[in-house]
């Protein structure tokens, strides 16, 4: 449970962080080379779908290291 709870506080810290930089990301793109407020949004998107990618990986890699299930007790 503790590694449960572990694990699901690092999703949330490091998941706010990598979508608000996806999310500024497309904004910031959109708005250097004038592409309007539709591909904006479709940049949002895009980099959104790689932050999800970011995250299942990190979710991967963080329950191999700090296993969720309890071990089992003799």
């Amino acid at each position: 449970m503790r590694n449960l709870i572990t694990i699901l506080g690092l999703m949330v810290l490091v998941g706010t962080e990598v979508f608000a930089a996806a999310i500024a990301a497309g904004w910031a793109l959109a708005g250097l080379l004038d592409l309007g407020d539709q591909v904006g949004h479709v940049l949002m998107a895009l980099f959104s779908l790689v932050a999800a990618w970011i995250m299942v990986q990190l979710w991967r890699r963080a329950t191999e290291a700090e296993p969720i299930a309890a071990a089992k007790r003799r």
